[in-house]
């Protein structure tokens, strides 16, 4: 990473521009130090405490290097829909069935995997730091950083709820009007995995605001354009389901078991936008809805 100082931070020293100008981690700031070409200022080697003038080139070995690979993901030559794409993120349409990440039974056939496969075939270290994750059954945009500064930005975005996302879900029953679902929500006691809603609104929960509007309505199907205002694990999937709308194909808050034959759980992420941590740029992605979705 090749950067030309300017006027605005002559004079600053190499630490105060790193943290405040480009907003470097304190772990990726000890990462540059202790490495033999970590930071170079106009190709010699400097400390943070060094100062930097107006036009000076400072380089930052800031991108993954090959031993910074993680063993646990094999590359597999698996589809793989690139929706965006640039030198800081990778946005990707993950399709149902595909686990974001490696676990216990998949070892092979997860985004990542197919991710892996596609930067070993640019000669180019892959270290998977996906900023938002979509169970396996959901289908839609996640978005990976390429470097740890990329990670640690968007991380901040994400915890400040800088993101928008939107999803459509088809749900049970007939809903007449939009609306919005403001609950509580908190992990089962008794399930790693599952989550409920929390109507005592005891300190173990965590406040949980769900969107939605209507898109089509017909016999017992309602199709909802629904937008996740916190970032709850399962949120959709629990609220929609306290209200007694589960989404489709909702083994787990719902049924699979109910006669449609939906093929998986009907909810897709759609819609993702947010402030580029580099740019400044306003990014809106999207990826198409599966045309079984539709009433």
């Amino acid at each position: 990473m090749d950067l030309i100082i300017d006027k605005a931070y002559d004079n600053l020293s190499v630490k105060d521009y790193l943290y405040n100008a480009l907003g470097f981690s304190s772990a990726l700031v000890k990462r540059l130090k202790y490495l033999d070409n970590g930071i170079l200022l106009n190709g010699k080697h400097v400390t943070v405490r060094q100062v930097l003038n107006v036009g000076d080139k400072l380089t930052l070995a800031y991108d993954d290097t090959e031993h910074e690979i993680s063993d646990s993901i094999t590359p597999c030559e698996l589809p793989l829909s690139i929706i965006y794409e640039d030198e800081h993120i990778i946005a990707l349409d993950k399709p149902a069935g595909m686990p974001t990440h490696p676990s216990h039974n998949h070892h092979s056939d997860t985004l990542a995997n197919a991710l892996a496969y596609y930067f070993k075939l640019q000669s180019r270290p892959f270290v998977f730091r996906a900023v938002n994750r979509l169970d396996a059954d959901t289908s839609g945009i996640v978005l990976v950083a390429k470097s740890k500064h990329a990670s640690h930005l968007l991380t901040s975005v994400l915890q400040a709820d800088g993101f928008k996302k939107e999803y459509i879900a088809l749900l049970h029953g007939r809903l007449e009007d939009d609306g919005e679902i403001d609950l509580p929500i908190m992990r089962a006691h008794d399930s790693t995995m599952i989550r409920i809603v929390d109507t005592a609104q005891t300190p173990l929960s965590k406040r949980a605001l769900t969107r939605y509007r209507i898109i089509k309505a017909e016999d017992e199907r309602t199709l909802v354009h629904a937008s996740p205002i916190t970032g709850r694990t399962h949120q959709l999937r629990v609220h929609f389901s306290h209200i007694g709308h589960p989404i489709f194909g909702d083994g787990l808050y719902g049924t699979t078991s109910d006669g449609s034959d939906f093929p998986r759980l009907a909810l897709h992420c759609k819609g993702l936008s947010f402030k580029h941590p580099f740019t400044g740029e306003e990014l809106t992605l999207y990826a198409p809805v599966p045309n079984n979705f539709y009433i």
